[in-house]
């Protein structure tokens, strides 16, 4: 255990940084799974909707160092790419 006053602090700090970046890292996830079930079901514009709130809650993580930036770029690419595809298998 920390033997300092400063050191204890910062294990306070560290835990309610940690449990912070869990929350946020679990609604990043949660919204990509919103666009992927949208993309699964067929349903093009609930997918397009899904995507516009998952590129903005992306974007909010790597602004606050929860996620890394080419990460993000990588899943903004994977997710715009499948709701893209939708529109050329439509019928």
């Amino acid at each position: 255990m920390a033997n300092t006053a400063q050191a204890r602090k910062r294990v306070l700090q560290n835990e309610k940084r940690r449990l912070h970046n869990t929350s946020l890292r679990s609604r990043l996830r949660t919204y990509i799974k919103g666009v992927l079930k949208a993309v699964h079901l067929g349903d093009q514009e609930q997918a397009r909707v899904a995507l516009r709130a998952a590129e903005s809650v992306i974007d909010k993580t790597v602004t606050k160092g929860v996620a890394h930036r080419n990460m993000a770029a990588r899943t903004k690419s994977r997710l715009s790419a499948r709701v893209k595809a939708m529109g050329n298998t439509a019928p």
